[in-house]
């Protein structure tokens, strides 16, 4: 899915989240894939905190230019901060390995099963209920003349 594009030029909806195959098959564990990347696009839309914190400059003089900053503690600290994926597992290869080599179809996967048993919508309010049953009666009334 791609939404870096059409969310830069402002989209207010990203079509396709889910979607394989042209739209011809549904996945749900696409669609959770797809509402990470969404999130990811739309946080990098906002733009980038830039203030002394976020510099790292200390880091940048402590390690040196060239030199290896993805095992730094500052580096490990802030790997999220651009975003909060849920299917993305950010953490250092040995890390992954011991918490089970998971890739995120089958993180995405363990997602869906758990909204699918535990999750409990709120149900609509009064007001939108007659709104809706508003709705559905000038429609009938329409279909009828």
């Amino acid at each position: 899915m791609t939404t870096m594009l059409p969310n830069l030029v402002g989209a207010s909806n990203i079509y396709g989240a889910g979607m394989l195959e042209l739209g011809m098959s549904f996945s749900m564990e696409q669609l959770v894939i797809d509402n990470d990347i969404i999130g990811m696009s739309r946080y990098a839309k906002r733009g980038i905190d830039v203030r002394k914190s976020t510099l790292a400059y200390d880091v940048i003089r402590e390690v040196g230019i060239g030199n290896d900053f993805l095992g730094n503690a500052d580096t490990m600290r802030n790997m999220d901060l651009p975003s909060k994926p849920r299917t993305f597992d950010r953490n250092m290869y040995e890390t992954w390995v011991k918490a089970g080599s998971m890739d995120p179809v089958d993180i995405a996967h363990d997602i869906v099963k758990d909204i699918l048993e535990n999750h409990r919508p709120e149900p609509i309010s009064n007001y939108a209920r007659k709104e809706i049953d508003k709705i559905v009666a000038e429609a009938d009334r329409r279909k009828k003349t």
